[in-house]
């Protein structure tokens, strides 16, 4: 007795209301807290009661490894002396009950594979005192949601799904028989790889059911006469993941920062995300759409985007890129991302605004080229576009513009001012420097922050970092993370600021004379303002656009930066066709005016008005007919537009070239319609630097 207090002198608490914790599954969740996106475990395992059980798995997993179960208490002395009995006479028969089999693989797991008489008597000991304080039926639950059944599925739920696909409480005798026979051996009795194995297991439990009395003979000679019928689920998913494969995964690890591994994989915690299956069906069909439209540049081209409600800064809908199961890395929420192009020119606007300058009427020098460093920048195609305002300087894309903007010092805008706006509307500033080029889009974002940042401008200058979890629970229900009611946001610039840069960003869709993404605009007529971007050699394409609802970031080009993809306007399609969709049946909402920002700078720009630049060009054309009455010519060319480009006669838009939509191409955003197309505006602009269009 001396032996056996010191072997029991550590043993744990079973009135520890922790001490039987199991490693359980943890899922992940749409936003409507039903559809199940990813299931993380080590062991898969979903705890049911006694009600979702088929009373022949109860009464049979009784009858084969305890029949005596309902009549001792926690340890079976008549059961020990009948396996002594059988053992010496050379057969071999267990004496555990159900008790102690789930003592041994739960609060005395670190010993089981342990053979000694102390270890058995520790067992003992645990089980008696577990039937003091459980009933039995409390018991018989907790070791169906215990034991292993093979195939990494651990507790009878998750067994019947996977070998029968049905819930434990709709599994047949012959069903169940197989069931409970596994766990006296999970590999030996696995009816995947051992089936003949498994059969006769089967069989020899359906014996113990029929001589205690839980089936009929009938029954018996039925479920006997059965093959084994399985109809095994097979994992869909990668790592557990099931669903929007990008977005899940990228919900998983944004976990997996915050818990740690044992939490996430054994803790049973519920995540409910944010993501619309909705929205993000209208996302995959309107970029499914694209692939299958026989237009793409190249075999490798994809596309990503994010769809951020800038309200909440929930993420909605998310495209990681083409397939997931060929490439996991995700493409939307990438830490390096991809250059924006003049996306980024959104955010040098605001710079100068905030700096009281008013981008209706300062005008800019939108001819080319602009030198830098001892590089020459032009506008794409080398257009010149004579004097335009920042507005229509924005809506054509000119890169001389707004490298005149950056430079000038008298400005006051600068590389350093624009890259804080852009780390204040979100961006990781580590991808950004301070070149001249910034404000062309050569540094790095990926979707969701480009999402995020111009959903600053929807909200009237409250930033939203987006999230893709809306709230999460422990096993027990504790509320560990609650975002349902939106990410607390944050005034970055004034509303006043905001809708001065949405003002502006408007005309890039609805200027009929400069803008570059009219392909953006909504059928609804539903209000709407974005930018176009290109990067070198096109290489990449991107239109980033909101409403007051809604706002999203679409990306395409290719993982390894190889595919040039000329102009075009998918980004802008699949853009409006997600929103349409996302929209459809809701009353059209106005973007919420502010007062105009304090437009208090003394800065004049770098070109002349409308006005003074139509009557200088007068001017010089009176001038030259003079010159070439005086030198005997009569030749005039009254169908130039200043800076020498073609199509500048009346009736044509300024700088466009024949057969292009209005201003042609720019460095920095793209005109130019689609292949074979005289007419439909291109997409982007550039933000990386060809040598000749652009430099940087």
């Amino acid at each position: 007795m001396s032996l056996i207090d010191d072997w029991c002198a550590d043993l744990p608490s079973v009135q520890n209301t922790t001490a039987f914790d199991l490693p359980e599954q943890s899922t992940i969740y749409a936003n409507d807290g039903t559809t199940v996106l990813a299931e993380l475990y080590m062991e898969k395992r979903e705890p049911v009661t006694i009600d979702q059980v088929s009373p022949y798995v109860l009464k049979g997993t009784v009858a084969t490894e305890d029949e005596r179960f309902y009549d001792h208490g926690g340890v079976d002395l008549q059961g020990i002396v009948r396996a002594v009995v059988v053992n010496l006479s050379g057969g071999q028969e267990g004496a555990s009950t159900i008790t102690q089999q789930y003592v041994r693989n739960t609060i005395l797991s670190s010993e089981m594979n342990e053979i000694s008489i102390k270890r058995k008597v520790r067992e003992m000991t645990l089980a008696e005192e577990m039937e003091q304080i459980y009933s039995k039926d409390q018991i018989l639950m907790m070791y169906l949601n215990t034991i292993n059944y093979g195939d990494n599925c651990y507790g009878i739920q998750a067994a019947a799904k996977h070998y029968y696909s049905v819930n434990a409480s709709d599994l047949t005798i012959a069903q169940a028989a197989t069931l409970i026979g596994i766990p006296n051996s999970p590999t030996m009795y696995n009816p995947v790889i051992n089936p003949d194995n498994a059969l006769d297991r089967r069989n020899v439990v359906l014996s113990r059911m029929l001589t205690n009395g839980v089936i009929t003979q009938e029954e018996y000679d039925a479920a006997k006469a059965e093959d084994l019928n399985l109809n095994v689920q097979e994992e869909t998913g990668t790592n557990g993941v099931y669903l929007y494969k990008y977005f899940t995964s990228y919900v998983r690890d944004q976990i997996l920062e915050t818990y740690d591994h044992e939490q996430v994989f054994q803790g049973g915690l519920q995540i409910v995300t944010t993501i619309d299956p909705e929205m993000q069906g209208y996302a995959e069909a309107a970029v499914q759409k694209q692939y299958d439209s026989g237009r793409l540049a190249a075999s490798n081209q994809e596309f990503a985007l994010t769809l951020v409600d800038p309200n909440t800064g929930f993420i909605k809908a998310m495209i990681g890129g083409k397939d997931y199961d060929a490439d996991q890395y995700n493409i939307a929420t990438s830490n390096s991302g991809t250059q924006t192009g003049s996306t980024f020119k959104a955010f040098t606007i605001t710079d100068a605004i905030e700096k009281g300058i008013n981008p209706q009427t300062t005008y800019m020098n939108c001819n080319g080229p602009v030198e830098v460093n001892g590089s020459k920048i032009y506008n794409y195609g080398k257009q010149n576009y004579g004097s335009l305002s920042i507005a229509n300087m924005t809506a054509v894309s000119s890169n001389t513009g707004f490298i005149r903007l950056i430079t000038d010092t008298s400005s006051g805008v600068t590389p350093e001012s624009v890259k804080s706006v852009a780390e204040r509307l979100g961006l990781d500033g580590d991808n950004l420097g301070t070149a001249p080029t910034i404000t062309l889009g050569v540094y790095n974002a990926n979707t969701t922050q480009m999402a995020g940042a111009y959903g600053t401008f929807a909200a009237g200058g409250v930033h939203r970092d987006p999230t893709g979890i809306m709230k999460v629970t422990d096993r027990s229900g504790n509320v560990l993370v609650d975002n349902t009611a939106g990410v607390e946001g944050k005034q970055v610039i004034t509303d006043s600021v905001a809708y001065a840069v949405t003002q502006v960003l408007e005309g890039v869709i609805y200027n009929a004379s400069y803008g570059t993404a009219n392909a953006a605009a909504l059928p609804s007529g539903q209000i709407a303002a974005g930018k176009t971007g290109t990067t070198d050699d096109w290489h990449d394409l991107w239109f980033v656009g909101y409403t007051p609802q809604l706002s999203c970031a679409v990306w395409t080009g290719s993982r390894d930066n190889s595919v040039q993809l000329e102009t075009n306007t998918w980004c802008q399609e699949i853009w409006r066709d997600l929103i349409s969709a996302c929209l459809q049946g809701q009353p059209n909402e106005d973007f919420k005016s502010a007062s105009a920002p304090n437009y208090n700078s003394a800065y004049k720009g770098s070109g002349k008005s409308e006005d003074e630049d139509e009557e200088e060009e007068k001017e010089k054309k009176e001038e030259e007919a003079t010159e070439e009455t005086t030198e005997g010519t009569t030749e005039e060319t009254p169908g130039e537009t200043p800076g020498g480009t073609t199509g500048g006669a009346a009736g044509e838009t300024p700088g466009g070239t024949t057969g292009e939509t209005p201003g042609g191409t720019t460095g920095g955003g793209t005109t130019a319609p689609d292949p074979g197309s005289s007419s439909t505006p291109g997409s982007g602009t550039a933000g990386g630097s060809s040598g000749t269009d652009t430099a940087g």
